[in-house]
Parts: C-alpha cells; sequence; structure tokens
C-alpha cells in the first residue's frame, strides 16, 4: 500500500513539475511585462555616445560680441595656455587671471589683475562689461568655430585670432 501511494506520489510529481515551471516563467515576464511565448531577448542599444569638445588651450580669441551685440571697433582679447593662464587685453588694459575649463564644460575664472591705464569712458565702460563677463563665465563651448563663453555676467563669443 505504502509503495503504491509513493508511486502515486511520484506520479503527481512529474506531471505538476512542468507546469510549476511554466508558471514561474510566466510570473516572471509579466512582473517584466511582457508574453512569455513570444518573449525574446532585448538587445540593448547603448546611447549615442557624446562627443566631449576639448577646450582650445593656447590659442589666440578676439572677441566679436557681448551680450548678444557686435564690439564693432572695440578690441579685446583671450588666450587660456597650458598652464590655466588666462591672459587678455581688455580694450584698454592687459589682464591675468586663472581660467580653468573643466568638466562638461564648464569653465571658472579667477580674480582678474589688471593693468592701471586711462582710457577715455566709452572705453572703460566696454572694458568693465566684457571683464565682467569673462570674470562670471560658468560655460564654455565651440560652436561654428567660436567660443562662446556664457554665465551671470553675460555671454561672450570670441573669433578665432593670430
Amino acid at each position: 500500500m505504502m509503495n503504491r501511494r509513493l508511486g502515486y506520489a511520484s506520479a503527481l510529481a512529474l506531471t505538476i513539475a512542468p507546469l510549476l515551471a511554466l508558471s514561474a516563467t510566466t510570473a516572471e515576464a509579466q512582473r517584466r511585462g511582457g508574453n512569455p511565448a513570444r518573449e525574446q531577448p532585448q538587445q540593448e542599444v547603448p546611447p549615442p555616445p557624446q562627443q566631449d569638445k576639448t577646450f582650445p588651450m593656447g590659442a589666440s580669441w578676439a572677441a566679436v560680441s557681448l551680450n548678444g551685440k557686435p564690439i564693432g571697433t572695440m578690441r579685446a582679447t583671450l588666450q587660456v595656455d597650458a598652464n590655466l593662464r588666462g591672459t587678455g587685453f581688455g580694450g584698454c588694459n592687459t589682464f591675468s587671471a586663472s581660467a580653468y575649463p573643466l568638466r562638461q564644460q564648464g569653465f571658472a575664472v579667477g580674480p582678474i589683475a589688471l593693468t592701471k591705464r586711462s582710457c577715455d569712458k566709452g572705453v572703460s565702460d566696454f572694458e568693465r562689461s566684457f571683464l565682467v563677463a569673462l570674470r562670471a563665465a560658468r560655460n564654455w563651448d565651440l560652436v561654428q568655430g567660436r567660443l562662446v563663453l556664457k554665465g551671470g555676467g553675460g555671454e561672450l563669443i570670441f573669433d578665432r585670432a593670430l
């Protein structure tokens, strides 16, 4: 009698086991939101690689626009060397400052050291606006061959200079 019960139990277990396995597969597919009969391995598509831009160290730049307005006859320049030193001409005086191109196109400019030449009011006003925008720059970009610096003090656009 005992052997007969074990035989029935074994037969029942062999009959139910595939159903239990199918049930587990169905539950897993439902958890993932799929259909087990049509489930195929999903191929993950990697996002397109983001092109990192490299800040143009050692290049000379001439300002062409300040806050969306062409600077006309005014002249201002910027160059950032490999020692992270930004130097240039603000329209009246030469300047020097620490300039750090950061990750994700961030930009930071330290305190600016400036010569003390005397200039007329129009040039001095332009220079002050230029240096405020430069000091407040937080991001940089290269757009159609131009260097663009943006921050709380405005936007500067530079063309390559010789």
